[in-house]
């Protein structure tokens, strides 16, 4: 598929209405004004790649409707050269958005399918310096920690204390906790054992599992 014209008209449509729903946060903006979200779906869903939706990617997960992605991306405060783990590579649209906003990105993902179509996709569209890897997301990435910021894209019932631990005196870690509704929560680690949280809006994701889900 190619970033034509169109899609572009059409991404500007979809920044226009990610404004109108709140979103300030321009640095962000801009990033998904100019990475086509299309070239992360089946062809099938490329026509609605640029409306406020969630699509399925395979093995039961979705690529997160925009906004999500938007208001995730925003509290988690990017700044150039942070190293970011995100928990749920998925489609790989989030790490590079990430990415395009400086991040050095981290990325895991515990099924073996996507991380296969997602790791040589990423690469292809020049997006090199993401890291993938297949492994436990609820684990974090222990030999890479610790990270300024973490991101989860994945419901999680509690906050799994091992990505707690990831982060440094500083971090941010943005992570949708619940079961069938999720708060969205913005965590500061403010020293070796204190930490500060914050609960925003509703939304609702996939859950957060353990274990890896390989190919047979």
């Amino acid at each position: 598929m190619k970033d034509t014209y169109r899609h572009k008209g059409l991404r500007k449509k979809l920044i226009k209405a990610l404004r109108e729903k709140g979103m300030k946060d321009e640095s962000v903006l801009q990033a998904m004004a100019t990475i086509p979200r299309h070239l992360f779906l089946e062809k099938a869903f490329e026509e609605w790649a640029y409306t406020d939706k969630a699509f399925p990617i395979g093995n039961k997960q979705t690529i997160s409707q925009p906004f999500t992605v938007a208001y995730q991306t925003s509290l988690l405060d990017v700044k150039r050269r942070d190293h970011i783990l995100e928990i749920g590579t998925g489609s790989g649209y989030q790490a590079a958005i990430l990415a395009f906003l400086g991040a050095r990105v981290y990325t895991v993902e515990r099924q073996e399918t996507l991380y296969r179509k997602t790791t040589p996709l990423l690469q292809d569209l020049g997006f090199k310096s993401i890291r993938t890897y297949l492994k436990d997301g609820s684990k974090g990435l222990p030999d890479h920690a610790p990270f300024d910021k973490i991101i989860v894209t994945a419901a999680a019932a509690t906050i799994p204390h091992s990505l707690l631990e990831q982060l440094k005196v500083g971090g941010i870690l943005v992570i949708p906790v619940g079961e069938k509704v999720q708060k969205m929560c913005k965590i500061i680690r403010l020293s070796e054992t204190r930490y500060s949280r914050e609960y925003f809006n509703d939304f609702q994701f996939v859950p957060l599992l353990s274990g890896l889900n390989k190919e047979r």
